[in-house]
């Protein structure tokens, strides 16, 4: 029998990081009405390097951040400040940085209009990637549009390298979000079904 979701997620460093997370997004509404984009632009000036910007694309296999939702940009920000996630390209980037600051950064990228994702140049890749996003239920949490809500991230038109690597890791229990429902989504998906999933994704 399959191993439940919550019998392989049982310890309390994960229900304490869940916890916590749910905590920040019922806060963030109140904070994201006095976030003050100008102000984030000029705290990000260094995340365009990686992250991309209009006149500059982002670095291979990273995330891009242009119209992304603001509690969950808020969120991933305040892990990886404060060390519960760990992504060795984000050591430091965020020390110093206040809860407002976090804030502010979030409504600049918020606010940004996402880039456009170039067509597909594999119709059966994206066909396939397409059933397999329905058949899992991505547009559950993260719409039918897959624009995401709160802090359910858009997923539509990122970067394809980027989640190949985010659903691998979901699958390989090396990644959480603010519960496990992705890692219980990914269970047992194989790379070729991530490949289609992420190809059709990035290109809407």
């Amino acid at each position: 029998m399959r191993e439940s979701c919550h019998a392989r997620w049982a310890s309390e460093a994960c229900r304490a990081l869940c916890a916590l997370g749910l905590v920040l997004a019922a806060g963030s509404a109140t904070a994201q009405k006095s976030a003050d984009p100008a102000r984030g632009a000029a705290k990000a000036s260094a995340c365009g390097v990686c992250h991309g910007a209009p006149a500059r694309p982002a670095q291979p296999g990273t995330p891009l951040l242009a119209g992304q939702n603001h509690e969950f940009l808020v969120l991933q920000m305040f892990y990886l400040r404060e060390g519960l996630r760990d992504v060795p390209q984000m050591a430091g980037m965020l020390k110093g940085f206040s809860d407002r600051d976090l804030e502010d950064v979030a409504a600049f990228y918020a606010r940004q209009k996402p880039a456009a994702g170039k067509p597909s140049t594999n119709a059966a890749l994206r066909t396939r990637g397409e059933a397999l996003a329905a058949s899992r239920g991505c547009g559950s949490c993260h719409m039918a549009h897959y624009g995401g809500q709160k802090h359910v991230p858009r997923i539509i038109d990122q970067r394809e390298d980027y989640l190949v690597a985010a659903l691998k890791a979901y699958r390989d229990n090396k990644r959480t979000g603010t519960d496990t429902s992705m890692n219980e989504a990914m269970y047992q998906v194989s790379d070729a079904d991530i490949g289609a999933l992420a190809h059709y994704l990035a290109h809407r």
